[in-house]
């Protein structure tokens, strides 16, 4: 038998403190709890895990369930890393959006981010992409649909090298969203 390259300790006590963290949110345009979204990036980080190597699977499992957090709830990256070390709360600050930034500017001051952390922070935010590239909500516009399917396409390009899995499994959602564009014309 082949150990797990994450265990299951760091695991619960990262979703317990995503569960606790978004509490009462809901995964946008859904009355899913917003814990669906952050195990299903979890999922994918998970299978991404069981393929590569040389990867440190507690961080890259943890940044994937507490990913949104400081994004979306009052976390700081003080708490952060006083529950979870320096490195997983630099990696979620890197995976959150600054919002002092035009909202044009946040997806490349991110990736710009993500990219000086290690790979694990890296594939959390290709597994983000991947399980965002859902039915987008029916309130989206033909042109932001459109938008969102580039930017997932610049993730790719930036990100893909961090795993070949997850680069695969982006490439093929960003070729199948192109036809909720046509769709909504």
């Amino acid at each position: 038998m082949v150990a797990s390259p994450w265990t299951q300790e760091s695991y619960l006590k990262a979703f317990r403190f995503a569960a606790k963290a978004h509490s009462g949110q809901t995964v946008t345009g859904t009355e899913l709890p917003y814990l669906a979204h952050v195990t299903m990036v979890a999922m994918e980080v998970m299978a991404a895990l069981a393929t590569e190597q040389g990867l440190d699977g507690d961080l890259a499992v943890q940044c994937a369930l507490l990913h949104d957090v400081i994004e979306d709830t009052h976390v700081t990256s003080v708490e952060l890393g006083r529950e979870f070390g320096p490195a997983l709360a630099r990696g979620v600050m890197a995976l959150s959006k600054d919002p002092g930034l035009p909202e044009s500017a946040q997806l490349r001051d991110s990736l710009r981010r993500i990219s000086a952390e290690p790979r694990e922070v890296w594939i959390v935010k290709l597994a983000d992409r991947i399980t965002n590239l859902q039915p987008p909500p029916r309130r989206w516009s033909r042109e932001k649909i459109v938008v969102y399917r580039q930017e997932a396409k610049e993730i790719l390009d930036t990100l893909g090298a961090a795993s070949r899995v997850l680069a695969e499994r982006l490439a093929e959602k960003i070729a199948r969203y192109a036809d909720f564009a046509k769709a909504s014309v």
